[in-house]
This record gives C-alpha cells, sequence and structure tokens, in this order.
C-alpha cells in the first residue's frame, strides 16, 4: 500500500496556518479542525509543522505564554516528508527513527496531504487483516 491510496481514502486535505500567528490561535485551529499537528505554509512553501507535541513541550513545559508566543518560535523546521508513492513500510520506518508523528505528502514542490501515524497504522492493519483472509481463505480451501 502506498500513501497515495491513503490519502485516496481518508481524503487530502491540508490545514495550514502562517508562522506569525501566535501559538494559541494556531491550537485553536487545531481544535477546530480535530487534527494533532498544523503545517505552516507561506507562499505555497512548506516552512514547518507545529503539533500538540511542541506545544506541551515548548510553550506548557518551559511556562510561556501561548497568547504571546508566535508559531515560528516553536514550530519544527526540519521538515520530514514523503511522496504519493512511498509505500506504508517506508513511512513507518520514517516515523520510527526520526521520532515524528505527521508526514506532510509533498509532490512537484507541493504539499497534497499529511498523513499521520495513525493512518499509517490503520492501514498496515486493513493489509494484515486481508492477507489473514485470503490464507485462511486458501487453507481452509474456500474462495474469497
Amino acid at each position: 500500500m502506498t500513501v497515495n491510496q491513503i490519502l485516496s481514502s481518508k481524503g487530502n486535505e491540508v490545514y495550514s496556518i502562517v508562522s506569525t500567528i501566535t501559538v494559541y490561535d494556531a491550537i485553536k485551529v487545531m481544535g477546530e479542525k480535530n487534527i494533532g499537528a498544523v503545517l505552516v505554509i507561506e507562499d505555497s512553501a512548506l516552512k514547518g509543522v507545529l503539533s500538540e507535541r511542541d506545544y506541551a513541550r515548548k510553550i506548557v513545559l518551559k511556562d510561556k505564554s501561548s497568547k504571546e508566543t508566535l508559531v515560528h518560535e516553536i514550530m519544527a523546521t526540519n521538515i520530514i516528508t514523503v511522496k504519493p508513492t512511498d509505500n506504508l513500510e517506508y513511512c513507518m520506518e520514517l516515523m520510527t527513527t526520526k521520532r515524528v508523528r505527521h508526514l506532510p505528502v509533498v509532490e512537484n514542490n507541493v504539499v497534497i496531504g499529511i498523513i499521520s501515524i495513525g493512518d499509517v497504522v490503520i492501514s498496515i492493519i486493513e493489509v494484515q487483516k486481508d492477507t489473514i483472509k485470503h490464507l485462511d481463505s486458501y487453507i481452509s480451501g474456500t474462495k474469497s
């Protein structure tokens, strides 16, 4: 299964913000959209990612004010991206080794979607269910 197949089933809607808004306003967007991370896009270019983890570690734990701190002060800028043709195993490896939970999907330097660790895990489980079903049918001699 590929990233493109995940986007086909979950959708490729991308929510983004600019780096000059407050962290508070960014967290409001994340809450309204029920997402765990938001992309920072300016002039059509991906500049960063702001996640709930960034908020917890860089605002809450450091006793900063989310209403006074701007997104560019805490966003992650070493962005790891994937292509629509990348497979799930590659994505899982990236997420595990780089310790990220969200991967922007980029094609021709344009963000076309974002996938989360949850999206990847759900897709892997579905692939495994299909494999088990086919193996069970093969072993029992029935057609699936």
